[in-house]
């Protein structure tokens, strides 16, 4: 009987593949990559044309012996590695290493993880794609260029352990620029101005918005202009001038991609990037379900389609049918805009089986497994389904030659929204209409409700909103946004805190002397050209050759000068005012693996070294020392005294330095924005940073 052997990527599919496959076939895993190159060296020969020059990875030597042994007893060795082109990379590093027989050796590929997807790859096995393959290849070799000739130009100049790379220094000035964004703003100052009306038999007033004149939209600047437009409107009869009702739909979102799922488990479950790719990872190769043994649950996570196969739509739309209605079964399959950028391979993030509700493996999954693969589900099966259907209605006020809007809206039909709402979905508007209103309704002003408020700084980059504007962009691919947000973290380039993403010193320093010496590598439009040229290798129309022997030039050239002209950069470590008890030194801030640390500047005579404990600002309630943050070991951040030993304060909610009004202790700012005090009885709460806010009583006048 014919044996034949699958090669995998990770051990975590050995066991499901080979259960599928039955007793004539051998499940093996690579464990990844088994060649590379050399770590000591840029392993790239220049003067021979830029070949790479690829060696075992250590370790693997074992591994590669066990698996040549198989491949020799096998009839056919199925290489079977992830379906993209770092896979495709590995299954032709696999074939070299273990000297495959190219008549016995095939290339299957599956999106999913499935008994009909495995044994539906067999019989469409093919060879390696060279294409995809010199794609990986080119990308690895810039990356490496780059890495290598780059990084010990920053470590010359600034400091040691600095690197560059062809798409995380790009990531980088993308920050970089936003903060000079921010830096720059000047706020502007701006009013609104809200009409207050009693309607006869209503207990709720209602609220209508300041829109200008009748054809004229104004924007009130200065509270002079707010004090007059109300001047004006002293003693004005109002009335209802136009009511118009409508609908409006809101349109089912698609199925997730690579991006679109690191956004949206940031905003809904606070995840990083790179826990959301890990516990995809864990969902795509297999989940031991009781009574069902492993099960893969998703598709294959790394994609930029939304495409969604036949067989999958049509699970779908019956599931729906099913549970919902067939009333909330969507008409037509939602499609995703024409997008230059988008490597159609492999279809969205689905689960692989829609039938498998998130009830049904919760006890199987760990907390934060199940919470993803429930947001997964809910994309999906909500992309199915009709739109939203609202209700609108807008309504026109006139006060002499001013107008005041009012607009609300119900949901008469809630589709997908039975299913799925999007994180950053804007909340229904509070002012719904309690009544029919028309133009003979009797309108009973009661007052003004003017507040001012300032233009807002654009926002500081999240993961989530990076990610979406290098997709944007056109920087790197779905598989790099992790590791490329991760890395510059890890570099200390940047600081993520509360979700922000915030320049460092650093971070600061590279992105400046990438810019003045490097400009094409940290340039957004060049980066995104070289995508699209890499992407051109990958389906055959470039010559992978062609690119390098382009790139490594300019590249030399650029590094030559600016180890010629560059000055270095001193960074000068942060002086405390904490005195070293050893010898008397003031202690500087250090950085390790684990975070900010305080270390003696006399080393190596004096090793000392303590915990960096951040003040802010704000005395102990207890003991009157300083207030410090300190973290959890999960890495939860809370609030101690400094003398940890003798005082046992510590609160989750930030204290302040402001005082109770009633009771005269500490007041704390919450989540949410809420100053409260904690002194129990107590009670006094207010939202943090209220402005008194100007009202105008009508003055009565006589009709």
């Amino acid at each position: 009987m014919a044996k034949y052997l699958v090669i995998v990527e990770s051990p975590a599919k050995v066991k499901t593949v080979k259960k599928f496959l039955g007793s004539n076939y051998e499940v093996a895993a690579s464990n990844g990559h088994v060649r590379d190159l050399p770590k000591s060296q840029m392993g790239i020969d220049i003067e021979n044309d830029y070949e790479p020059k690829y060696i075992t990875i250590r370790g693997k030597g074992e591994l590669l012996a066990s698996l040549r042994k198989e491949a020799k007893k096998a009839d056919k060795v199925y290489l079977a590695t992830d379906p993209d082109r770092e896979g495709e990379a590995i299954s032709w590093h696999l074939a070299t290493a273990l000297k495959l027989d190219e008549k016995k050796m095939r290339r299957i590929t599956f999106n999913e993880i499935t008994k009909s997807a495995v044994k539906e790859s067999i019989k469409h096995a093919r060879d390696i794609d060279m294409n995809l393959v010199d794609e990986q290849q080119t990308r690895r070799i810039l990356d490496r260029m780059v890495g290598y000739r780059i990084s010990p130009v920053l470590w010359k100049k600034i400091k040691r352990g600095l690197s560059a790379g062809r798409v995380q220094s790009v990531a980088l000035r993308i920050i970089a620029d936003r903060e000079e964004e921010i830096n720059a703003f000047i706020p502007e100052e701006y009013w609104s101005l809200d009409a207050v009306f009693k309607i006869p038999g209503e207990k709720k007033p209602l609220v209508a918005k300041f829109y200008g004149k009748e054809k004229e939209k104004m924007t009130i600047s200065s509270k002079e202009e707010v004090e007059k437009i109300m001047k004006e409107l002293e003693g004005v009869s109002y009335q209802v001038s136009e009511v118009k009702k409508g609908e409006r739909s809101k349109k089912a979102p698609l199925p997730f991609t690579t991006s679109t799922l690191q956004q949206e488990a940031s905003k809904a479950l606070n995840f990083s990037t790179q826990k959301t790719m890990r516990l995809a990872q864990q969902l795509y190769e297999g989940v031991d379900i009781k009574g069902q043994g492993t099960v893969a649950l998703i598709s294959y996570l790394r994609t930029d389609s939304t495409r969604i196969s036949e067989e999958a739509d049509a699970m779908a739309r019956s599931f729906i049918g099913e549970h919902y209605g067939e009333n909330y079964v969507a008409a037509q399959e939602s499609k995703q805009k024409e997008n230059k950028n988008v490597q159609d391979a492999h279809e969205a993030i689905r689960p692989t089986d829609v039938s498998r509700m998130p009830a049904i493996v919760k006890e199987s999954l760990s907390r934060d497994q199940f919470r993803l693969y429930q947001l997964i589900w809910k994309r999906f099966v909500a992309s199915r389904m009709q739109p939203a259907v609202y209700e609108t209605t807008s309504v026109k006020i006139s006060g002499g030659e001013y107008l005041f809007t009012v607009a609300a809206s119900k949901i008469k039909f809630d589709g997908f929204m039975s299913v799925y709402v999007q994180a950053d979905e804007e909340k229904a508007q509070n002012n719904t209409l309690v009544r029919s209103i028309d133009k003979d309704t009797v309108l009973d002003f009661q007052e003004f409700d003017e507040q001012q408020h300032f233009t807002q700084p654009p926002a500081h980059y999240t993961e989530a909103s990076l990610v979406k504007t290098m997709e944007e962009l056109g920087i790197g691919r779905p598989s790099t946004y992790a590791p490329t947000i991760t890395t510059i973290i890890a570099r200390r380039y940047v600081a993520k805190e509360n979700k922000n993403l915030y320049m460092t010193e650093l971070g600061e320093v590279v992105n400046q002397m990438m810019k003045e010496a490097f400009p094409s590598i940290v340039d957004v439009n060049f980066t995104a050209t070289m995508e699209d040229l890499l992407d051109k290798v990958g389906d055959g129309t470039v010559d992978w050759k062609v690119v390098v022997r382009n790139f490594y030039p300019d590249l030399d050239e650029s590094v030559k000068e600016a180890e010629k002209n560059l000055e270095e950069v001193k960074l000068e470590d942060e002086v405390t005012d904490v005195i070293c008890e050893n010898c008397g030194r003031n202690m500087v801030i250090k950085y390790g693996p684990h975070g900010r640390f305080l270390a003696c500047p006399g080393f190596p005579e004096c090793r000392n070294t303590k915990p960096y404990l951040e003040k802010i600002g704000v005395k102990c309630p207890k003991c009157g020392k300083e207030v410090v943050i300190r973290k959890t070991k999960k890495g939860r951040k809370y609030y101690g005294c400094e003398d940890y030993k003798d005082c046992k304060f510590m609160t989750w909610d930030v204290p302040t330095d402001e005082l109770c009004p009633n009771c005269g202790k500490t007041l704390f700012k919450r989540r949410g924005g809420l100053i409260v005090c904690n002194n129990e009885g107590c009670g006094y709460e207010r939202v943090a940073e209220k402005k008194p806010r100007g009202r105008k009583k009508a003055e009565k006048t006589d009709e």
